[in-house]
């Protein structure tokens, strides 16, 4: 293998959970770490028990309809190598990305070793038709969240020498969603789960945000997973048989479910719009039945930005005991977990070992909740930590500010003005098809490839060459803080001879020397404009989350010469606008290589869309602020 190849595989390994991804911008953008010991209550987590570990490989886990899936468990173990012999407390994970290639106990974080050591086993089963488990994937399915259920409960049975029936479950991304899916089965034993970046609605979270196809991650990820499950599985050399066997599941996996999922998609297919497939793949369908405790860990710059505050706010309005923390970490710094200590209540393993403690052993810890806040997030602008008891607190208000005038790209900007003296104008975007290619979002839509192989890449920085490709409308210099907390949102009165089109919507902080940090992004094409307010999102009568159905029904052109109101969801963050810093919101026509219209809809992108500002037209953003 050549040397260039090796630290893109590494890249890729990172990706699926395999690998430890290491900490990159998030060291530039936080401050240090807060030891343990510097809590009010001064808890410490406990040292370890057992000097060792032992793990046992490719447990066959058989299901309701006679697929095996299979499971390697680690436990504590003595000196001399041997398996302590008693009942234990099991941690499971369940991944898509083969349990053997690369670091089976890799997928659950460097928790994983950590926690057995403290009494606890660990068990790391491949999905269905993924790794070493028999039969065809298709990712979060109502079969694959049965599985999910079942793992725990085999786990849970008295008949596991090992298991003493409480069980807990970590990891990150794909493995959090398992862990989402497995708890809404209400599966005997489940006593508190550990998601790190998780989705809630994979539709607009990731498949096609704004209405788009995601084209940056979505491959990456599909051809992640056929490519890990074509790797022969540990026990193909004493079953051999069952080996081909595993190795013909994959290729048809890849011919029935992965290649024309993305090829329907493109071509604007059923796969384009939202519907019955990904809801039956949505976290959010089912976190009504989500009962156990849960510690989640999110992103500001993660692939599922939106989703997991989503999931946080679902859990606690119905009073399930749930924290999270948010940090300024892409898909592969969120999915590691090591920069979670940065927040202030130790490291990642250090808070799984409390919170399974807790809420698996049932220890008592009665200063948990006094330690921990229910929400803690990193505001951008100011380096600290926000600790908060809600996302969409009742302290927040919505301020509203209105795009005035008329913004030339690459010259004349336009302005950001409180509601009621924006002047008229009209702003023209051209569609400029490599929008994005220099920015945050580039990144976090690549899972955060780009960071992990030029860290020292200006366009993560200074988002200045990007907006040059369309249209900024910004505040005068601040003269107080403004500090925003959750979603967004931005109405344009959008015009298209085209019909159709996409907006691309970036919320910035222009410093005072003129460098321009991307806070959040949204997405709206035009044509599925149509809003849906029972499912939207208010704060005081304000709209600050659109929701919209992007079904083939809802669907509708944009007629020539006619101005509409067009809502973008700009996706949820923290931050503070400084003095003397202005807001910025900067509109492209392109988000690449993030999105890309379905191949009939192209020809509508490539001509240009109009901003309108006028009393009668008021292009607006709105924004959560205290």
């Amino acid at each position: 293998m050549s040397s260039r190849l090796v630290p893109l595989l590494a890249v890729a390994l990172a990706l699926g959970g395999l690998l430890p991804a290491a900490p990159a911008a998030a060291a530039d953008r936080a401050p240090a770490t807060t030891a343990t010991s510097d809590l009010a209550s001064g808890w410490t987590p406990r040292g370890a028990d057992h000097p060792a570990t032992v793990t046992r490989t490719d447990l066959r886990i058989p299901m309701d309809d006679g697929v095996v899936l299979r499971g390697d468990l680690t436990l504590p173990a003595h000196s001399d190598g041997t398996a302590v012999d008693r009942r234990l407390p099991v941690v499971v994970t369940i991944t898509a990305y083969n349990k053997s290639a690369g670091g089976a106990t890799d997928l659950a974080g460097a928790a994983g070793d950590y926690l057995v050591k403290r009494g606890y086993a660990q068990l790391t089963v491949d999905a269905r038709g993924t790794g070493s488990s028999d039969g065809v994937w298709g990712a979060f399915s109502r079969r694959e969240a049965r599985d999910a259920g079942a793992v725990v409960e085999w786990a849970h049975s008295r008949r596991r020498p090992w298991s003493n029936g409480r069980i807990g479950m970590t990891g990150p991304s794909y493995m959090g969603i398992s862990q989402l899916f497995a708890a809404s089965r209400r599966p005997a034993g489940l006593k508190a789960i550990f998601p790190q970046v998780p989705a809630a609605d994979v539709y607009r979270d990731v498949v096609a945000s704004g209405g788009q196809i995601d084209a940056g991650f979505i491959p990456l990820w599909l051809g992640l997973v056929t490519g890990t499950g074509l790797v022969p599985p540990a026990y193909g050399a004493d079953d051999p048989v069952s080996g081909m066997g595993v190795l013909v599941d994959r290729l048809t996996t890849a011919t029935t479910f992965t290649a024309p999922l993305l090829a329907s998609a493109v071509l604007g297919d059923e796969p384009a719009y939202d519907g019955p497939f990904y809801r039956e793949r949505s976290p959010l369908e089912v976190i009504d039945r989500v009962d156990v405790p849960t510690f989640l860990v999110a992103g500001q710059d993660d692939l599922f930005q939106r989703g997991t505050p989503l999931v946080f706010d679902a859990l606690r309005e119905r009073g399930v005991p749930t924290k999270m923390i948010v940090g300024p970490w892409d898909h592969l710094q969120g999915s590691s977990g090591a920069e979670v200590g940065r927040a202030g209540y130790g490291e990642l393993e250090e808070l799984q070992l409390r919170w399974f403690d807790r809420y698996v052993r049932g220890k008592a810890d009665p200063s948990l909740d006094s330690d921990i806040a229910p929400l803690t997030y990193y505001e951008q602008g100011t380096d600290r930590w926000v600790r908060r008891s809600q996302w969409l607190a009742r302290d927040l208000e919505p301020t509203t500010f209105e795009l005035s005038g008329t913004a030339t790209p690459a010259a004349a900007p336009g302005a950001l003005v409180a509601a009621g003296e924006a002047q008229a104008g009209e702003s023209a975007v051209p569609p400029v098809p490599v929008s994005g290619l220099c920015t945050r979002s580039a990144n976090q839509w690549t899972a955060g490839i780009l960071q992990q192989v030029w860290a020292d890449n200006p366009c993560l920085r200074d988002h200045r060459l990007n907006d040059l490709t369309g249209v900024v409308f910004e505040t005068a210099p601040m003269t107080d803080t403004l500090r925003i907390q959750g979603p967004i949102n931005a109405r344009l009165h959008t015009s298209t001879p085209g019909g159709d089109g996409m907006w691309s919507v970036t919320v910035e902080d222009v410093a005072p020397d003129g460098t321009v940090d991307r806070l959040t992004g949204g997405w709206q094409v035009v044509s599925h404009r149509a809003l849906d307010r029972r499912r939207s999102t208010f704060l005081d009568g304000e709209l600050v989350q659109p929701w919209h159905p992007f079904t083939r029904e809802a669907r509708a052109p944009l007629p020539q010469g006619e101005v509409r109101p067009v809502d973008v969801e700009v996706f949820p963050t923290g931050a503070a606008i400084r003095p003397g810093h202005r807001l910025r919101v900067s509109v492209q026509a392109f988000d690449v290589p993030h999105l890309v219209p379905p191949v009939p809809d192209l020809p509508s992108t490539l001509v240009p869309m109009t901003i309108h500002t006028s009393p009668g037209h008021p292009s607006t953003v709105t924004l959560p602020t205290r």
